[in-house]
């Protein structure tokens, strides 16, 4: 399986023998050179412009933008609905599950708050978790590494941070996360390739460089 990245939450999963799936598209505001991405599959996590920018990528069949249970291509997706009860205007988000029968990769959206066990469970084993870590409307870094600690996954991809073409969004940058994580060096990658059958015992932090 191959995992990139192009900026904020916007991923393009490979596997072959699979659909492929493109989360979160972003539109040209957000500073990030848009990318040119061919996909059967679009998730949107919320409708924000940073998100949903769907246009953006081309062959789409199936656009996915709320929670329930979809198999696409070979690909059983799971989304579930997230908010805070505690809020008085609850921020709707969904975090999707992508089960590739060998491998799960978890796309959290802009969760913006430690979920409960009830949540942890209804996700189910993940093996690569995508998380916003920079704040604003997304998890804090602290926040961040409460719920990979909650998760246990394999491996774990940052987003949803400050870099030097994101604008119009106040983010923290990554390395805030990483000393939360216990990270005090780490080299970036270009492409996350992910093997069954191989991943780490202990959960890891893969740094990956935004494609452009």
């Amino acid at each position: 399986m191959d995992i990139t990245w192009y900026g904020h939450s916007c991923f393009r999963i490979v596997e072959r023998g699979y659909a492929t799936v493109v989360t979160d598209p972003f539109g040209p505001h957000l500073g990030y050179e848009v990318p040119r991405l061919k996909a059967d599959i679009v998730t949107v996590s919320h409708d924000a412009p940073g998100h949903n920018y769907i246009s953006a990528v081309k062959g789409a069949r199936h656009v996915i933008n709320g929670p329930g249970e979809y198999e696409i291509g070979e690909v059983f997706i799971i989304g579930v609905a997230t908010f805070d009860p505690n809020t008085p205007q609850p921020r709707r988000n969904v975090v999707y599950v992508f089960d590739y029968n060998t491998l799960t990769v978890a796309h959290l959206g802009d969760l913006d708050h430690v979920p409960n066990q009830a949540m942890i469970d209804a996700l189910g084993p993940v093996d690569v978790a995508l998380v916003p870590v920079g704040g604003g409307a997304g998890l804090s870094s602290g926040q961040a590494a409460e719920v990979i600690s909650l998760l246990e996954p394999s491996i774990v991809v940052p987003m949803h941070y400050q870099t030097p073409d994101l604008r119009g969004v106040e983010l923290d940058p990554v390395d805030r996360f990483l000393r939360e994580m216990g990270i005090t060096s780490i080299e970036t990658q270009g492409v996350l390739r992910v093997v069954a059958g191989a991943l780490p015992e202990q959960t890891q932090v893969v740094l990956l460089d935004y494609q452009h």
